[in-house]
């Protein structure tokens, strides 16, 4: 593997230790990180984590700390711990979300999650699965012809959007990490979110998830793997919603 991955690998190997010890300590609450949201224990030593094993490859810019130190012509946009309430809730849909940019264009992404050990890699030259206990055996992300439902993120935010994809069968499930949902759309239906648009939460998911139908706009996400699907929900979001 390069390097960058090498690095990135190790680190959410590191965290998920980290989050299968389950210290106390990880669900401390700290004041309000960059991002807004207040920052947990296992936020700050996620980042911690992530910036030791990535500085060398190129500023970090996380959604706990903002800036870590002087700016390049390269960034690594971080989410430390991407679904931090669902870890602090026992809800196993959680993970970390990294992505190197040159130049404010994308190069390599990792998406993985603690709790089964998928990482999701796209680099240059390969898209691929892999495990964090195997990390060198690379699977293809294959589309799923047979998905039943597709992920909303922040779906409880949108009561009427919600009844029309009911009106429509457009079943779905919400489990509150969009990194890993951007991740994961490959295998589900389609993958919809409405709200601010912060890079530390898509910028890996959507670099991973560039050979797929999407549109992103300063309103909605929206991916799918099947063109009549995301046809079918675009005009739901653009011209009965909006």
């Amino acid at each position: 593997m390069k390097p960058f991955i090498d690095a990135a690998m190790a680190a959410c190997q590191e965290i998920q230790t980290l989050v299968l010890h389950n210290d106390v300590s990880l669900f401390t609450a700290h004041t309000s990180g960059f991002g807004g949201d207040i920052s947990r224990g296992v936020d700050l030593q996620a980042e911690s984590i992530c910036h030791r094993h990535l500085s060398p490859f190129g500023s970090v810019f996380s959604e706990e700390s903002g800036w870590m130190g002087e700016k390049s012509s390269i960034t690594i946009v971080l989410d430390p711990i991407d679904g931090s309430d669902n870890f602090i809730s026992a809800f196993p849909y959680y993970g970390v979300s990294l992505c190197r940019l040159q130049n404010g264009t994308a190069t390599d992404a990792i998406v993985c999650n603690l709790v089964n050990g998928d990482v999701f890699v796209r680099t240059p030259d390969e898209y691929y699965k892999c495990t964090l206990k195997t990390p060198y055996v690379k699977l293809p992300v294959l589309v799923n012809p047979f998905a039943k439902i597709g992920l909303f993120e922040k779906a409880a935010e949108h009561p009427a959007l919600i009844k029309i994809l009911m009106e429509n069968k457009l079943k779905f499930r919400s489990p509150g990490a969009l990194a890993l949902s951007l991740a994961y759309a490959p295998y589900v239906k389609y993958m919809l979110f409405l709200g601010t648009m912060r890079p530390y939460d898509i910028q890996a998911g959507l670099y991973l998830s560039q050979h797929l139908h999407f549109i992103q706009d300063e309103r909605y996400i929206l991916v799918s793997a099947d063109k009549e699907v995301f046809e079918q929900i675009r005009s739901i979001v653009e011209k009965e919603y909006f």
